[in-house]
């Protein structure tokens, strides 16, 4: 049984001295230089820059629903995805381009505000998800909503005011 150990014991250590090969002689050059690539594409990113990242409607009547496009540009160096965009409030409303944009080119970021039951000043966000380096970019709209008076309701549907 000694033996039988001994021969294992001596055969394993055999097997992994002869191992003693350069490891770095065997890296494939080619490889090593599309993995140098692949990781330096990964530093690049979209950069998601809007002509305006706040916009005031002034004053609105109660009861209104305005709304605003926001444009932006991608100035980086890879396709920007807008994955989702979230407001701060639910009677504000974004909707975007859902398809990449590429560098140098353009995307719309359109914001519905409903200002029914919402008077005085108000200052809204919308916080946008991106594959940015940040991740993350907000824009802002406002307005002061003129209250309606003595709580009547309003007989009509609201009226649509849009900005460009």
């Amino acid at each position: 049984m000694k033996k039988l150990m001994l021969f294992t014991v001596a055969i394993a250590t055999f097997s992994l001295m002869s191992c003693k090969n350069d490891a770095s002689k065997k890296v494939d050059e080619e490889k090593k230089e599309m993995a140098e690539e692949r990781d330096s594409k990964q530093e690049e990113f979209p950069v998601m820059e809007f002509e305006e990242t706040e916009h005031d409607f002034g004053t609105v009547e109660e009861g209104d629903v305005v709304e605003h496009t926001f444009m932006f540009t991608n100035t980086g160096e890879a396709p920007l995805i807008v994955s989702n965009a979230k407001a701060s409030c639910g009677c504000t409303v974004p909707t975007w381009t859902k398809d990449p944009v590429a560098p140098g080119e353009t995307g719309e970021m359109l914001v519905k505000f409903n200002t029914r039951g919402k008077p005085n000043q108000q200052m809204k966000q919308v916080r946008i998800t991106a594959n940015t380096e940040t991740g993350k970019e907000t824009i802002r709209i406002k307005a002061f909503v003129n209250p309606k008076n003595g709580g009547a309701k309003n007989a009509g549907s609201p009226m649509k005011v849009q900005t460009k």
